[in-house]
């Protein structure tokens, strides 16, 4: 096997340990639309860091910080719906990202990369942000899991046995950031929600709990990456796209089986 489809693998195994659980939240908590604007925000950080040399993934973690808390304070107030300010800052952060990066004449920028991933172009280098990245995501998401569930499940009870909400969803925040900020390269700003969410919503239709869930999300996300890699390699598509493909079949079947299941069990 060569090296590149090899870094490709393990990069994208990594990436799928990373996102099955924190994407589990992310449907719990009703925050795809959330997660997506964080994701259009990580084209504006690949800019900021070429502005200022700095290595594009650490721009896109503190760009996705300083929107991710933006957001929670906007959350608060009233006049603006929160799906139509989500929609607002999403686009309208995309929108910036892309004039940005396209108007740097003196710097040579793979747009196309950036939007839709290279994972077979990842490096040994890459593989590093990605692990030790994600290792911290994970600990960080052990770290408040059981305060999450108990938020997710009801806000008011967890407030009164003494959850810090606030503290807890700017930690989730910043841990959604940085999964992005791994997982851009792999995947691409336009698909890294998809990563996230469709491992985790195909393991709903079959996990009894939310740690069965999680972990058949990590089983159902490295499935789609190594599915989507053989087919793209097989039938020369973008590696991305296959990978979000490969994951919505699975979800397809999954729902299906599923439904057909019901129907047996009826009288």
């Amino acid at each position: 096997m060569d090296s590149f489809i090899l870094r490709a693998i393990v990069a994208g195994i990594g990436v799928a340990i990373v996102a099955g659980p924190l994407g589990c939240f992310i449907i719990w908590r009703r925050m795809a639309y959330f997660g997506d604007t964080l994701s259009h925000a990580a084209l504006t950080g690949i800019a900021v860091g070429i502005l200022f040399g700095v290595n594009a993934t650490v721009g896109i973690l503190g760009t996705g910080l300083v929107v991710g808390l933006l957001l929670l304070a906007l959350q608060r107030q009233r006049a603006v719906p929160t799906d139509t300010l989500l929609g607002i800052l999403s686009h309208g952060a995309l929108a910036l990202g892309l004039i940005v990066v396209s108007s740097m004449t003196t710097v040579r920028v793979d747009l196309m990369g950036y939007l839709f991933g290279d994972i077979l172009a990842v490096t040994p280098n890459d593989l590093i942000w990605i692990y030790g990245g994600g290792a911290v995501v994970l600990a960080g998401l052990a770290f408040i899991w059981q305060p999450l569930i108990a938020l997710t499940v009801h806000e008011d009870i967890a407030a009164a046995e003494g959850i810090r909400a606030p503290v807890i969803r700017m930690v989730f925040t910043a841990l959604i950031a940085l999964t992005v900020a791994i997982a851009m390269k792999i995947i691409g700003v336009l698909l890294v929600t998809a990563l996230l969410i469709v491992p985790a919503a195909t393991a709903r239709r079959f996990a009894a709990t939310p740690e069965k869930m999680a972990m058949g999300a990590v089983i159902v996300g490295i499935v789609s990456v190594v599915a989507g890699l053989s087919g793209s390699l097989a039938w020369d598509t973008p590696s991305g796209p296959s990978i979000v493909s490969a994951a919505v079949i699975a979800f397809a079947l999954v729902t299906l089986a599923g439904g057909f299941a019901g129907t047996l069990k009826r009288p």
